[in-house]
């Protein structure tokens, strides 16, 4: 059907014969467009993971005009910068909502390297708490999903707290009470290497072959505490051992559908349906090279990576130095990323519905959410930013999804596991 009406509307876009200028066609794209922008702006935007920098709102700028600038255009949220996300783009978009990631790198697993991990996310940590002081007239801290629909009542922009990453916690369960305390609100097992919690979807070899036992203990801990554990980036084995160990469903923050895209990143059908049986949700993933494989392309993504020291693969040996550079490694990673992109074709908006479509056919309607991935190599044409938000609800009015549905898809899903895991830690 789709395919079908897609067809249909190419053949009525052409220019008819002797002359005659274009009138149906045109007329009925233009209502398409007011009518998903209408219901953009009505329902509530949530997108599941924006990275950030420690740096982020800062309370001073640097004396110097163009240091001070460069550093603003980085930094300061409150103007247009060179971040995907700011208050500027949020707005333009009704891009209402975002989980800020306080994400750090995998180290070396001992005493010192736990302790260096901590002290990385404490600072993310800190640098939401400053933005939400220094701009509480703009921004608000969600610790609930009330909060949320409070905040969005009451036009404010609004942000919420994930951990990308278990590794900070080390082997302290009573960490997780903390991160609870200070606004986290969900947590996944992994990033890219194996963590003390369970296996990666790289390296390929498995160390845990799933869950470690004290992964299984972390999850019933954020189960007793209200933090929604998050199987992206996990290993197949890890994903589904979760969902089987979680007592509240899961989520997976920023995921796609393997099957439209083979690659590790993304979830197979058996994956799928594990987390509708869960009653979890799928974040479907914007980052361009989980949406759609170009070899090209994917080749000259790996190469930068492994230049850059991010593709997960490297020797324990070199973890913590690798690791204590990551956000100088990720900007230029962002930077040099510009040139890939002028290469070789992105992916696009519609590429990405393709990713929530199959999500929907699979595990339902009540499963499917998004989770951008911005400001940590996120981004595809049509949704590289905020400010573009209204392109991904254009495409689901085009392809049949109704206001309700488009609700769910953006927020609804989520808030209802949020609510979901809340309800399951005050019954322990």
């Amino acid at each position: 059907m789709v395919l079908l009406r897609r067809s249909l509307s190419l053949c009525c876009l052409a220019l008819p014969l002797f002359g005659q200028e274009p009138t149906t066609a045109p007329t009925a794209e233009a209502g398409l467009v007011a009518r998903a922008k209408a219901i953009h702006a009505r329902v509530l935007t949530l997108d599941t993971h924006k990275d950030i920098d420690p740096q982020l709102a800062p309370e001073q700028l640097p004396e110097d005009p163009k240091t001070r600038e460069e550093f603003a255009r980085r930094y300061d949220p409150t103007i247009r910068g060179s971040q995907q996300v700011d208050f500027v783009k949020m707005r333009e978009g009704n891009y209402d909502c975002a989980f800020f990631i306080v994400y750090v790198g995998q180290g070396q697993r001992n005493a010192a390297g736990y302790q260096r991990a901590l002290a990385a996310a404490n600072a993310k940590f800190d640098a939401i708490d400053r933005m939400v002081r220094l701009h509480g007239d703009t921004i608000g801290l969600a610790r609930t999903p009330d909060d949320v629909e409070r905040l969005h009542r009451d036009g404010k922009l609004i942000a919420c707290i994930g951990i990308e990453n278990g590794y900070p916690m080390g082997e302290d369960l009573g960490l997780i009470a903390q991160f609870h305390a200070r606004g986290a609100r969900y947590m996944s097992i992994t990033h890219n290497n194996h963590s003390q919690l369970g296996d990666s979807h790289t390296p390929a070899e498995p160390e845990h072959r799933g869950l470690s036992e004290l992964g299984r203990k972390a999850i019933a801990q954020m189960n007793r505490v209200g933090i929604m554990v998050d199987v992206s980036h996990s290993s197949r084995d890890t994903m589904l051992q979760t969902v089987a160990a979680s007592k509240a469903p899961v989520i997976a923050s920023h995921s796609g559908a393997r099957v439209v895209n083979d690659h590790t990143r993304n979830l197979d059908d058996e994956q799928l349906r594990a987390m509708a049986s869960n009653g979890g949700v799928v974040q479907c993933v914007a980052l361009a090279d989980f949406v759609k494989t170009s070899p090209g392309r994917s080749e000259a993504v790996r190469a930068l990576r492994a230049e850059l020291g991010l593709s997960g693969r490297r020797d324990r040996a070199g973890e913590d130095a690798a690791a204590g550079d990551l956000e100088a490694r990720m900007a230029k990673f962002r930077e040099r990323m510009r040139e890939v992109d002028a290469k070789f074709p992105r992916a696009n908006v519609r590429d990405f519905v393709d990713h929530i479509d199959h999500v929907v056919k699979i595990a339902g309607i009540d499963h499917a959410g998004i989770g951008s991935d911005f400001d940590g190599g996120g981004g595809i044409d049509g949704w590289n930013d905020a400010s573009e938000s209204a392109n991904v609800t254009i495409e689901l009015v085009r392809r049949g999804y109704t206001e309700e549905q488009i609700g769910k898809i953006w927020s609804g899903n989520l808030l209802r596991v949020w609510r979901a895991v809340e309800k399951a830690a005050t019954a322990h």
